[in-house]
């Protein structure tokens, strides 16, 4: 049966459903998907996020909060080569009394942790948490408002 006669008789056969071999069908569900994809890709969402909602907040401070407080560049670049489990009298040194103290945290099973906060003098929005298990230094981080 020759090609012509076999899409003919498939025509007589089933008249709504016209299935050609030259030409595949696309799937309307899948038409559908892609041009919301592409769509998608169009549209800038980042600036729809508010910052607030996806950045971090400074935990609240425990106890008394001393105003004057403020870590130097040359401060923070000491305090930034003392090793962890070195002692606490080396940051004390180094850094003086704290800003405020954070609730503490158990960072190991059966260890509570101190935390003391050292905002930036040269960036007021960042602050130093500087960790601490029992009278040794166990390391940093910054916190970013």
């Amino acid at each position: 049966m020759k090609r012509r006669d076999l899409e003919r008789h498939n025509l007589e056969r089933h008249p709504l459903e016209r299935h050609s071999l030259d030409r595949p069908t696309l799937n309307p569900v899948l038409v559908g998907g892609m041009v919301i994809a592409m769509a998608g890709l169009l549209v800038d969402l980042r600036g729809m996020v508010s910052p607030v909602a996806s950045g971090s907040h400074h935990e609240a401070c425990q106890g008394t909060v001393n105003q004057q407080v403020t870590l130097s560049r040359e401060q923070l670049a000491q305090l930034l080569t003392v090793p962890e489990r070195d002692s606490r009298d080396r940051i004390t040194q180094i850094a003086g009394a704290p800003y405020c103290q954070l609730q503490n945290i158990q960072v190991r099973a059966g260890v509570a942790a101190e935390r003391q906060v050292y905002p930036l003098a040269f960036d007021p929005q960042t602050r130093l948490v500087i960790l601490y298990e029992g009278n040794e230094y166990a390391g940093y981080r910054f916190s970013f408002q």
